[in-house]
């Protein structure tokens, strides 16, 4: 199981260049566990390509059809208090949005408070960074 930030499942419902680096990690071990907002972050998204033209509408039928395929599955670690007391403790010590500290708070608890056990996939590389420095394994598919 890794630890799927938003920016790294978006790529999985609408073609980006990271598309295929990020299909292949996510074909090799499918169990994705993600915070309690990600899917309202990954349909944020999808809606702003939308709304930039990037997408036809056939086009974002179809992201939105993914990602609730992909979201049936996933692992969803819950708004707790002890998540908004790691991410405060977050944005003090790393240059984080609010979201972003969100994200790495839940991994921590979704590894059982061990962070060198799991893997944190992400494209963001300010999450990767503040990850790495709190003992997370991180992938950022090329």
């Amino acid at each position: 199981m890794k630890f799927w930030d938003s920016s790294a499942l978006v790529p999985l419902c609408v073609e980006e260049p990271s598309t295929q680096a990020v299909t292949h990690l996510f074909s090799s071990d499918p169990q994705a566990a993600v915070w309690w907002a990600t899917p309202v972050e990954c349909a944020s998204a999808l809606a702003r390509l939308e709304r930039d033209g990037s997408m036809t509408d056939a086009a974002a039928t179809e992201a939105f059809a993914r990602l609730a395929a992909l979201s049936a599955a996933w692992i969803v670690v819950e708004p707790l208090d002890e998540i908004r007391e790691i991410a405060q403790r977050l944005l003090r010590m790393h240059p984080l949005r609010a979201a972003d500290a969100l994200q790495i708070a839940a991994a921590w608890l979704a590894a059982e408070r061990r962070p060198a056990s799991l893997t944190l996939v992400t494209l963001d590389e300010r999450v990767a960074t503040a990850a790495r420095k709190e003992g997370f394994q991180v992938s950022v598919p090329a």
